[in-house]
């Protein structure tokens, strides 16, 4: 059926818009995908969800423990209704069954903090599998559960006087080298599956169109 809604609703947005739109989807991959521990600041949250729609990430796991997630439209310009925000919230600690789901979906846990057992970006290895890539706050840093459920750990190497990047920027230079990296990779499959495309394409139609509920309502009265 959403094949039939999709050819439905395509009609109502410009050829060079759904041409657009495959594009990009053909550039997008869940092989990576983020997740973001409790940040407070809101410009931190939306400037990385930016920088996942920028390089073709589409998914980003937003865990709330004690501060919510709200997006900065003027941060985020608009990538939110691009990128599949996935919030946790439910419980007061909500990292465990955050980190435990993507287990279950194939991911390994990759945080991003210097550690003992650390990997620098340069030499993160790819190949080994589907990685979450787990981000926290600056002061407090993340918290023992993230640490606790961690496959790996992962840094940027630094050659300054300053120890650390502000979450965001430290963000972006992560999936910009990672993502460059795979597509440059011939062993690995970073594509998204074809049902993931439709999917993803029908979430994007349902953003572009307006008043779309009154057209969703007429093609099911159509098919019925």
């Amino acid at each position: 059926m959403n094949h039939e809604l999709i050819q439905f609703l395509s009609g109502f947005i410009t050829p060079e818009r759904i041409a657009l739109f495959k594009k990009i989807l053909s550039l997008r991959t869940n092989y990576l995908t983020v997740v973001l521990e409790d940040l407070y600041q809101t410009q931190n949250t939306s400037a990385v969800v930016r920088s996942a729609d920028c390089f073709g990430i589409q998914n980003v796991h937003v865990i709330e423990n004690k501060h919510a997630f709200q997006v900065n439209p003027d941060v985020v310009r608009g990538a939110s209704n691009w990128v599949t925000v996935t919030r946790y919230n439910r419980t007061g600690m909500n990292t465990p069954e955050a980190l435990q789901k993507l287990k279950q979906e194939g991911y390994r846990i990759v945080v991003a903090t210097p550690h003992e057992h650390d990997v620098d970006l340069g030499n993160f290895d790819l190949e080994k599998g589907k990685a979450a890539i787990v981000f926290g706050c600056e002061r407090p840093g993340l918290t023992e559960w993230a640490k606790k459920e961690a496959d790996e750990f992962m840094k940027i190497p630094m050659v300054g006087f300053t120890e650390s990047l502000n979450v965001s920027v430290s963000a972006a230079v992560t999936l910009h080298h990672l993502t460059h990296q795979l597509r440059n990779h011939t062993n690995i499959d970073w594509h998204l599956t074809d049902d993931e495309k439709q999917q993803i394409l029908l979430s994007w139609l349902r953003t572009s169109i307006k008043r779309v509920d009154l057209l969703e309502e007429k093609f099911n009265e159509i098919h019925k």
